[in-house]
């Protein structure tokens, strides 16, 4: 299994879960009177909380590998310059 696939998994799943919640909700509402039962309600969070953990996660590992590659990148650089300054 590549990365692009478990990553489209894991946004389809988060996505799903989304739509699922907010069409259980909207039906809940409308054939129950207007109301909707506590076990919907306990639905609705937990898909949210499940897609915002899979938003959440992405979002912070790409931001650390992000801020990793700029500090390897630019210790690299300063290496690179005072190897080639100590030649001349």
């Amino acid at each position: 299994m590549t990365p692009d696939t478990k990553e489209k998994i894991q946004y389809s799943t988060a996505v799903m879960m989304i739509v699922s919640a907010v069409a259980l909700a909207f039906i809940c509402f409308f054939l129950n009177h207007y109301k909707i039962a506590d076990s919907v309600l306990w639905y609705i969070a937990q898909a949210l909380v499940y897609a915002a953990s899979i938003f959440g996660i992405s979002l912070a590992i790409n931001t650390k590998m992000g801020q990793v590659k700029n500090d390897v990148k630019q210790y690299v650089d300063n290496e690179l310059n005072k190897h080639n300054n100590e030649k001349h």
